[in-house]
């Protein structure tokens, strides 16, 4: 069998109508069943109770003295009369169509009650009877009348029916098969019609969206949800596309001021500073793999959560020794004074690497002075890293966190980051259940970064 043919018996299509062929099948089967069941036992019932009246309307006359010793049934071998004496069992009269046999029954119910039973093998048709015994006394002695009816049309009745049953389920079974198929393709159809929009859609096509019905079912929210995804995996291919851009342009600057720095001094040795030219290569080295050590966490945070460690760590002497190179440096004042204690649960050197990148930023933006703040307010540590440089215009504060960003103003990214600091902040902070935002505040009195984390007792409750 071809593939496409196994994937087509494999469809969704095919498996409804089979299910809820079979499923119409067996209900039919076990309905089919017990209306044939149903139907024996009334039509029992019915020849039960035909037997006691002609049983009732015999025992009248004997109790009358004018039961002939041939009793007149017609030419129906369906029915069958019986008298016998109780105490001899000698039959004193019967039905012409048994006249002469033996007795039908051995049953001798007590006086006035009946008992009934089904009794093959009487001298007379080819069917089981159905056999009613009622005792009667009187004053000549106790006798036994017998009552038989023939089951035969019971059966002819319930075969008939069977009969119609087993000609009429297939071709309803046929029925609700069609019905099924061409409901569930038509169901089915705007599904199809998505699977052959999305097939078409590649990568160069991310754009086009599939077409939405606007019914509010199950449909129309499938068409929604593909459309939000594909905005996703547009919006997602767009950055990818934009990042590969920018990480191979931030890789080519540095090589290409390498390439520069040796091909000068190799054309002219007699004037090469090698001394300047190695501190230089080290340098702009340092600056590629600064970047390739970036990339490589922000790559790891894309494909999954970043591991975090869980310890105690004190904020407050982690912060105390990033601002140490700061102050030694001696660019910017580093005010220390708002700190107070603060401890978390968190990986120390990821945090470390948060508190780095984050004075580094203010560090580079500052105009003369860096503040660094610490407090423990409702189960929470906070610290705010403040620079007096130029301020980020609110419409803008969310850019800074993209990788690679470029501003239009005056904290654009310089020559001394590689624009994926604060990209890689935050994603630490996340991966440690905290936020790191821009507060509200004006843009012309500078920027201040805030990083909230859980406090150590409320990580570890």
């Amino acid at each position: 069998m071809a593939a496409g043919s196994w994937r087509r018996l494999r469809g969704v299509r095919v498996r409804t109508t089979a299910v809820a062929t079979l499923v119409v099948a067996a209900a039919l089967a076990l309905g089919g069943t017990a209306l044939v069941v149903s139907e024996r036992r009334s039509l029992n019932r019915d020849v039960a109770t035909t037997a006691r009246l002609r049983a009732q309307d015999v025992s009248a006359l004997l109790a009358n003295a004018s039961v002939p010793s041939q009793i007149n049934v017609g030419s129906d071998e369906r029915s069958v009369v019986q008298v016998v004496d109780a105490s001899t069992g000698r039959v004193i009269a019967g039905s012409t169509n048994i006249a002469g046999e033996t007795r039908i029954s051995r049953d001798v119910p007590p006086v006035g009650s009946y008992t009934s039973k089904t009794v093959s093998g009487l001298p007379v048709g080819d069917s089981s009877f159905r056999v009613v015994a009622h005792t009667v006394s009187l004053s000549t002695g106790r006798y036994v009348v017998y009552a038989a009816a023939s089951l035969a049309p019971v059966a002819q009745s319930t075969q008939t029916l069977a009969k119609l049953l087993a000609a009429g389920l297939p071709i309803l079974l046929v029925l609700v098969a069609g019905t099924v198929w061409g409901v569930a393709g038509w169901a089915l159809r705007p599904v199809e019609r998505v699977r052959s929009e999305v097939a078409e859609i590649g990568d160069r096509d991310l754009h086009r969206r599939v077409p939405e019905p606007g019914t509010g079912d199950e449909i129309d929210r499938l068409s929604r949800t593909m459309n939000a995804m594909l905005a996703r995996i547009e919006d997602a291919a767009a950055r990818q596309r934009r990042f590969v851009a920018d990480a191979s342009h931030e890789l080519r600057s540095p090589l290409t001021a390498i390439r520069a720095q040796l091909e000068v001094d190799l054309a002219h040795p007699q004037r090469a500073n090698w001394q300047t030219t190695e501190q230089d290569v080290l340098d702009e080295t340092a600056r590629m793999q600064r970047l390739v050590e970036d990339l490589l966490v922000l790559a790891h945070s894309d494909t999954q959560r970043l591991p975090v460690r869980r310890e105690r760590v004190d904020l407050d002497d982690l912060l105390l020794e990033e601002a140490q190179p700061l102050q030694a440096r001696g660019r910017v004042v580093v005010d220390l004074t708002g700190m107070s204690g603060g401890q978390v649960m968190g990986d120390a050197d990821q945090l470390r690497r948060v508190v780095r990148n984050l004075l580094d930023n203010a560090e580079r933006h500052a105009a003369s002075v860096v503040r660094v703040q610490l407090n423990e307010t409702d189960g929470a540590v906070e610290v705010a890293i403040v620079d007096d440089g130029p301020g980020i215009p609110p419409d803008q504060r969310a850019r800074v966190f993209e990788r690679f960003a470029r501003l239009d103003d005056a904290r654009a990214r310089d020559a001394g980051g590689t624009g994926l600091g604060l990209a890689i902040a935050r994603e630490i902070v996340v991966a440690h259940d905290g936020t790191l935002t821009i507060p509200d505040t004006d843009a012309d009195t500078g920027t201040t970064f805030r990083v909230r984390l859980p406090a150590a007792d409320i990580a570890q409750s």
